[in-house]
C-alpha cells in the first residue's frame, strides 16, 4: 500500500459521508504483481478520509479482498454482490447501504468493459452487452440515487478518454461518450440537491492497461506528463468530485490523462 502512503491525504473530508462504490473490486488478469485498480484505490482513499462505505462489484473474490483492505485502513464498509447492469442489482446495493448505514448520499459508478473490434468484429450481443454494462448501469445508478439522496449529495461517473477518441472497439467509445450525456441530464434534474460529475480517465496503470499495452507493442502514443497515470491519482479525482472540495461543480467532466487529450499527434 506504498501508493496511498505517499498520498499525503489530510484525514476526514469525507468524515459522516455514506458512499456507495459499485465496481469496487477488481480483476488482476493474471498478472504475479497486479497494480490497484481505480475502484480499489477509491475504496481504500475514501475509506481514510472517514466515509462508511458500501462496497459492490459483480465478483466476489475481487469484493472481498477490497473489503479487506479496507478494513485493514481501520475503514467501515459492507460489501454487496451484484450485476449493476440490473435494476434489481443496483436496487439491492442501494437496500445494503440503507441497512448498513441508514442509507448513502454519495455513490461511484466504477462499471465498464469492452467487446468487440472495429465495426466488422463487434456483434450485435457484444454491443448490447457493453452499453448494459458501461450505460444503463450508470443510468440505473442516477434513477436510484436522484430518488434517495438528500441535500448535498454527489454522484461521480467514471467515463474514459476513449469517449472523446476514435479506438478500435467503438463500443465501448460509444457508451463512454453517452455518458456525458447522462450526467448532464441527471446534473440538471438532481440541482440543487445532488451533484453529478464524470471523471474520465486516460491511460491508467492497472492490470487491464498492462495487459493492453502487452497486446499493442507497436502502439506509441505521447502523453506529455511521461507516463501512465496511478489509480491513486484517478481516485484523487474522485474524492475532489464526491467531496464538497466540488461544492460548485456539476454536470461537468473532469479529464485525468496527462495532457494525452491535447497532445500533438504525429
Amino acid at each position: 500500500m506504498g501508493g496511498y502512503r505517499a498520498l499525503g491525504a489530510r484525514p476526514g473530508r469525507l468524515a459522516g459521508r455514506r458512499i456507495l462504490i459499485v465496481g469496487a473490486g477488481q480483476q488482476d488478469h493474471g498478472l504475479e504483481d497486479p497494480p490497484v485498480g481505480n475502484g480499489r484505490a477509491m475504496a481504500v482513499l475514501f475509506a481514510s478520509e472517514g466515509a462508511a462505505l458500501t462496497l459492490a462489484d459483480a465478483d466476489a473474490a475481487g469484493l472481498e479482498a477490497t473489503e479487506t483492505l479496507v478494513r485493514e485502513q481501520g475503514g467501515e464498509c459492507a460489501g454487496v454482490l451484484g450485476d449493476a447492469a440490473e435494476e434489481s442489482g443496483i436496487e439491492a446495493m442501494f437496500e445494503r447501504a440503507r441497512g448498513a448505514f441508514g442509507g448513502v448520499d454519495g455513490l461511484v459508478m466504477n462499471v465498464g468493459i469492452g467487446a468487440g473490434h472495429g465495426f466488422a468484429g463487434t456483434t450485435v450481443e457484444d454491443w448490447d452487452r457493453v452499453m448494459a454494462v458501461n450505460l444503463r448501469s450508470h443510468f440505473l445508478g442516477c434513477k436510484h440515487a436522484l430518488a434517495n439522496f438528500a441535500d448535498g449529495g454527489a454522484i461521480v461517473l467514471i467515463g474514459s478518454l476513449a469517449g472523446r477518441e476514435s479506438m478500435p472497439i467503438p463500443s465501448y467509445a460509444a457508451s463512454k461518450a453517452a455518458l456525458e450525456a447522462v450526467c448532464r441530464n441527471a446534473a440538471v434534474e438532481g440541482a440543487p440537491h445532488v451533484r453529478v460529475n464524470v471523471l474520465a480517465p486516460g491511460l491508467i496503470d492497472t492490470s487491464l492497461g498492462r495487459l493492453a499495452s502487452q497486446a499493442n507493442p507497436g502502439v506509441d502514443v505521447r502523453i506529455p506528463a511521461g507516463r501512465h497515470g496511478s489509480p491513486w491519482e484517478v481516485a484523487r479525482c474522485a474524492l475532489f468530485l464526491i467531496g464538497e472540495d466540488s461544492s460548485y461543480v456539476t454536470g461537468q467532466t473532469l479529464v485525468a490523462d496527462g495532457g494525452l487529450s491535447v497532445a500533438a499527434r504525429s
